[in-house]
Order: structure tokens, then C-alpha cells, then sequence
């Protein structure tokens, strides 16, 4: 049996392991705060501000509808379950010129996930899907109808070939494309695009992150230079976080892979914080969370509509942080000396059938943490490269909503940090 190294939850948002993914973190971040708090005073701000594109026509997977705007209640709380795209840009454009250390031209996919929001609005799972998984990338379709063919190669390219011509809209289109076929996901066209810029503008928006850092940590490429302690992160700070891959106290090889569980804690402690925090009865506060927020983000046109958000937001009031859960296609290496990675079957299957249905990830111990079988394969314990927990029976998030959802403030996420 091969080795996984992913699969099991990373951890829900009171989880105490700490750990790596990258920055699409930003997009999560944007996402969630907008839907969870709910923009509603400032919705014609918002809707201003935001880059839009509408990309249902060239987003579908082949054979799937692109939805005629029907499929999508008005207010996106219509009792449907809702997939987003979130997707972190590797640009190097603007702002981000300044941020990056390289001189890379093109538009590179830096990490995705699959944000799943279930139809009861009472639980959110977020699935990271690796950079180096080598997959079959979609045939690429673009606004003037012309096309670009797939091919076998990293997931990570899928967004380059999209957009190629420079166009943000259509480089999402194609990783939801390349997704939907692989897994029979329908985004509907939904999806949320980030940089490096946008994401330190957020954090600095809402006061930086509160982290637990369980040993010092230094990147040069990074720019990272953190000692070990509870403290809050600045948005600089938070960026070198979640894109470190080499130096000391990062754990892992240097390789997409061993950022996962680093930035879903980053995005986890974020979240968090804007639960935590009634942005709605702060208007300095809110206002500069949003426009930091819709500033730096590229949205479809219905997420990045203000009805449509607020009533998302509406319908997630009582939407309580145990059920919000990350976790990792399950993967494992092919053994033919690449940097790629294969998904595990059944395993990664199964693990989209459940968000396909609706139905929260159950994943056995079998599962989560089979046994290795070569050495060319990934550790699968916890305190290994790579690594997740295994999988019980509480590790599963519950449908429950809650009407008294947990809220914490900064200071209580700081005081929570323990290090052994």
C-alpha cells in the first residue's frame, strides 16, 4: 500500500497542531471574512472596488452546464451548497514587485483550494490540492472562444495556461475547469484570485494574525525572521509565514507540500480572529478591512455582488468554528525520481464524493495513515515531513449548527498557545 500524506483533517479551528499549504490562504481569508461577517453597510463600496469576472461559460467541465444564473439562489443563502475556487497568484506585477524576491514573468499558480460551504450553511470544508500533483490539466477556453489544448502535467500550470493572455478571469477558469473534470466539483464559476500584496493589505487591515510559534523560524529567501512565542503577525510578516520553503524551524524539505499545514494554521488563526472580532459595529474597522479586501481580490461578478453577500453572510450568523475543517487531497510519490505527486485512490475520490453529496468527510484510520510501503514514499506520522493526524471519529466535523457559535478575541487565541 502506498504512503499518504494527506487526507485526514489537518485540524478544525481549535486544533493544537501547528503546521504548512500556501498563500491562496489570502483568498480564503478574503472569502470568509466577507461571507462571515457580512458586508452589508458597505456593499456598494465593495461591489465598486472588486476586480470582476464572470467565467461560468468557460469554467464548466466538459458536459456540465455553465448555469444560466438560475442554479445560484439570488442571495446565495437559497438552501444550495456553494464550491469556491480560492487561488493564490504568483505575480509579480505592481505591488508585488516590490514583495518578491525573483524576477518571474507570467501568471503562476502558487496554491488552491476548494472551499465547500454545505447547503445547511452549518459547515465549511476546505481542500488544498497540492502544485506538484500531476494531473490532467483542462482544455483552456478563453472570452473569444478559442482554446488551448490540456495536457498531463502539475496542477499548478493550469492557471499559466489560462492565463496566458494576461487575464485573471480566465486563468481562474481554467483551474476550475481542470478541477471540475478531475472530481466532479461544479464551482458554477465561483472563485476568489489573490496576490502577495492583497494578502499583507488584509492582514494589516484587521490588526495582523495571532499565531502560536512552536520554534524560531528564520527564511532568507523568505525574508522571515520569527522567535518562538504567541504573537501577532503583520501582514509582512504573515506573507513570509506562509511562503517560506527553505531555512530553519520551517520542518519539511522545501517543497509545497511541507507548507500545507503551516498556512491552513495561518488561515485557521485568521479566521478566527474576524469570527472574533464585530467588524459590523466598526466602521473605520470594517470599511478598511473591506477595501484592502475587494482592492486585492479578483471575484466572479455574484460573489463580488453585495446581495449576493450579504445574504450568504445572513445565512452563516450561527455558523460555528468547530465545523470548519482543512484538509489535504490524499497524495503519495510516484517513485520515478520527479518532484510530482499522485493523488491516492480510492482515497482522494471518495474524499470529493463526499463534497460532490454534500456530506462531511469521513475518513477511516485506513485512510488517513496507511502503512509505507518504499523508501522513496512520504513519512506518514505526525511529526514528519508531510505528515496529518490520523483520522477518529472526532476529527470528523459535525452538521450542527450552532446558536451561540464560539467566538474568540485575540488575546484568547494568544493565551491558548502552549509550547512543549
Amino acid at each position: 500500500m502506498s504512503s499518504t500524506s494527506g487526507g485526514a483533517p489537518q485540524h478544525s479551528t481549535h486544533g493544537t497542531r501547528r503546521g504548512a499549504l500556501t498563500w491562496i490562504v489570502t483568498g480564503a481569508a478574503a472569502v470568509l471574512g466577507l461571507v462571515i461577517i457580512g458586508p452589508v453597510t458597505y456593499g456598494a463600496l465593495a461591489y465598486a472596488s472588486a476586480d470582476k469576472a464572470d467565467v461560468r461559460d468557460i469554467s464548466a467541465a466538459d458536459g456540465d452546464s455553465a448555469g444560466d444564473g438560475e442554479s445560484t439562489p439570488t442571495n446565495c443563502a437559497g438552501g444550495e451548497a456553494l464550491n469556491i475556487a480560492l487561488i493564490g497568484i504568483d505575480s509579480r506585477e505592481g505591488d508585488n514587485a516590490e514583495i518578491a524576491t525573483d524576477d518571474v514573468s507570467g501568471m503562476r499558480g502558487d496554491t488552491t483550494m476548494v472551499m465547500h460551504i454545505s447547503a445547511d450553511r452549518s459547515r465549511i470544508d476546505v481542500v488544498s490540492i497540492p502544485r506538484d500533483s500531476r494531473v490532467q490539466i483542462a482544455e483552456c477556453e478563453f472570452y473569444d472562444g478559442t482554446t488551448e489544448p490540456g495536457w498531463t502535467g502539475k496542477f499548478n500550470e493550469a492557471l499559466s495556461s489560462g492565463g496566458r493572455y494576461g487575464d485573471r478571469g480566465e486563468g481562474a477558469a481554467c483551474v476550475m475547469k481542470t478541477i471540475s473534470e478531475l472530481t466532479g466539483v461544479n464551482f458554477n464559476g465561483h472563485f476568489a484570485l489573490i496576490d502577495f500584496a492583497g494578502f499583507e493589505d488584509m492582514v494589516d487591515a484587521i490588526g495582523g494574525v495571532p499565531m502560536c510559534i512552536t520554534e524560531d523560524m528564520k527564511s532568507s529567501k523568505a525574508n522571515l525572521d520569527l522567535e518562538a512565542g504567541a504573537q501577532v503577525l503583520d501582514g509582512e510578516e504573515a506573507l513570509a509565514f506562509a511562503r517560506a520553503r527553505t531555512g530553519t524551524g520551517l520542518g519539511g524539505d522545501g517543497t509545497d507540500l511541507a507548507r500545507i499545514e503551516r498556512q491552513q494554521e495561518l488561515l485557521t488563526n485568521m479566521a478566527r480572529k474576524i469570527l472574533g472580532m464585530n467588524l459590523l459595529t466598526d466602521v473605520t474597522q470594517l470599511n478598511g478591512f473591506l477595501r484592502a479586501a475587494l482592492d486585492s481580490v479578483t471575484l466572479d461578478t455574484e460573489l463580488a455582488d453585495p446581495r449576493n453577500i450579504a445574504g450568504l453572510a445572513y445565512s452563516l450568523r450561527s455558523f460555528d468554528t468547530d465545523n470548519l475543517s482543512f484538509y489535504t487531497v490524499p497524495w503519495h510519490y510516484p517513485g520515478d525520481d520527479t518532484s510530482d505527486v499522485l493523488w491516492t485512490e480510492p482515497d482522494a475520490s471518495e474524499m470529493w464524493a463526499s463534497i460532490v453529496a454534500d456530506e462531511p468527510i469521513d475518513l477511516s484510520d485506513d485512510d488517513a495513515s496507511p502503512e509505507p510501503s518504499a523508501s522513496s514514499e512520504p513519512s506518514t506520522t505526525a511529526t514528519e515531513p508531510g505528515a496529518t493526524p490520523n483520522a477518529t471519529a472526532s476529527d470528523t466535523p459535525t452538521s450542527s449548527a450552532s446558536p451561540t457559535p464560539l467566538r474568540e478575541t485575540e488575546e484568547d487565541i494568544l493565551e491558548s498557545c502552549a509550547i512543549e
